[in-house]
């Protein structure tokens, strides 16, 4: 299949690109960028005018719940709702049942996916057995078997030793570890942030210091060890600060947030909304403002869409029993785009911290567009208004912050291979 991508604005943070100019595509990859091959005869003519096309979006964080949460969701489900928010590559958490902690169990998440022919999945291993945290998983094997990088997820990780050791072992075969930073017996029965609005509404609360104190920890054995870490979705001005100086001290350390942490606050609980119930918490206008602007400095390098989808029943709980997280893989680019208008950051630089940045986290060879590269990419509108409403989504979890909301940016095309994968109504 040869296709020619016209009229369209090329964006590519990887390679500093940023004009008009025509894409072709052939045998799944960029043939050329501006001058049309000789002898080049398109199958497939794209015109993008008034259009962006770019590298396809990458997700550090995608909960596609296969296996053993199929009610949540499927593969088929959420792979169909990457696609169309423009995400060719997303790393899926070892939090599934069971969880990724074998390598029969990652070749198999892959073969499914890939079987799908759409996005590419990257799974991230588990760091114990069971996510148990006790005994250390062989990450080699794991590694060899398909897996990224390596991950507690959400559980905690709170015996010292074992993160110590999981890190020695990480750094003698260079491998990266992504830990979240959370004292679990600061925030075991939290549910919110501890503050004004969780006293107001009854909840108990998760305090700022329950991931400073964890962060510390984390990068302190980083330190010592020399291992790769990745912080997954900080939430406090303070984290953001910390970042800051161990990057200043030479730490091999990147971090994320989570697209609903650039816009939201505990402000927005309102009155128990459980849709806003999610892991990290979201604290307070003076931690979101300090987040948007660590994104905007480089101190966070990537924006992930923490897409956690939860079935109706387990969000129509009271708040305190509602299971966190919301959906997110069709809202990342519209939020993406919402805080580089508001806080007047190029096109091209809020870009990269959903492909140049992300895909530089996962080592995965993703996240550009390079004359014979995959031709992974994205064809979006960046004036386009949608309506966020459950019949809109794509994805099984209809749960987000966001139903109701208009949000500008819509997905126009997506290619994954060189091959249509996704296609809207132009309208």
């Amino acid at each position: 299949m040869k296709i020619h991508i016209k009229n369209g604005r090329l964006i590519d943070p990887a390679n500093n690109q940023d004009r008009h100019a025509d894409l072709f595509i052939a045998a799944g990859k960029v043939v050329s960028i501006g001058e049309e091959p000789l002898g080049f005869h398109a199958n497939q003519e794209i015109d993008a005018q008034g259009l962006v096309v770019c590298p396809g979006f990458v997700d550090l964080a995608a909960r596609l719940r296969e296996p053993g949460y199929e009610y949540r969701a499927t593969l088929e489900s959420e792979m169909g709702a990457a696609i169309a928010g423009g995400i060719t590559s997303l790393a899926c958490p070892p939090d599934t049942d069971p969880p990724l902690d074998e390598p029969g169990l990652v070749e198999m998440l892959k073969y499914r996916a890939k079987s799908l022919n759409q996005a590419h999945v990257f799974p991230v291993g588990a760091l114990t057995l069971g996510l148990s945290g006790e005994t250390l998983t062989e990450m080699a094997e794991l590694r060899d078997a398909g897996c990224v990088a390596f991950s507690h997820a959400e559980r905690p990780l709170d015996n010292a030793l074992v993160l110590m050791r999981v890190m020695q072992y990480a750094a003698t075969f260079d491998l990266s570890v992504w830990l979240r930073a959370q004292d679990a017996s600061l925030s075991r029965i939290g549910v919110a942030h501890e503050g004004e609005v969780a006293t107001r509404l009854g909840l108990p609360g998760i305090p700022a210091c329950a991931e400073t104190i964890a962060l510390s920890r984390i990068l302190q054995l980083a330190k010592e060890t020399g291992a790769r870490i990745h912080v997954c979705r900080i939430s406090s001005s303070e984290s953001v600060e910390m970042i800051r100086e161990a990057k200043k001290q030479g730490l091999a350390v990147t971090c994320d947030i989570s697209a609903n942490h650039i816009h939201l606050s505990e402000m927005d609980i309102g009155f128990f909304d459980s849709n806003c119930h999610l892991i990290p918490p979201l604290r307070s206008l003076r931690d979101r403002d300090a987040l948007r602007r660590g994104l905007k400095e480089g101190v966070i390098d990537a924006v992930c869409s923490d897409h956690t989808p939860v079935d109706d029943d387990a969000k129509l709980l009271p708040f305190a029993e509602a299971e966190p997280g919301a959906t997110g893989l069709e809202l990342l680019l519209p939020l993406v785009l919402k805080w580089a208008e508001e806080d007047k950051v190029p096109l091209i630089d809020a870009l990269s911290r959903i492909t140049r940045h992300p895909a530089r986290i996962l080592d995965a060879g993703c996240g550009h567009l390079a004359r014979g590269h995959a031709a992974d990419l994205c064809i979006f509108d960046p004036q386009g208004y949608w309506k966020v409403e459950p019949k809109s989504l794509k994805s099984q979890g209809k749960n987000t912050p966001f139903i109701g909301f208009e949000m500008k940016g819509r997905v126009i095309c997506t290619l994954v291979g060189g091959h249509v994968v996704y296609r809207a109504n132009h309208s």
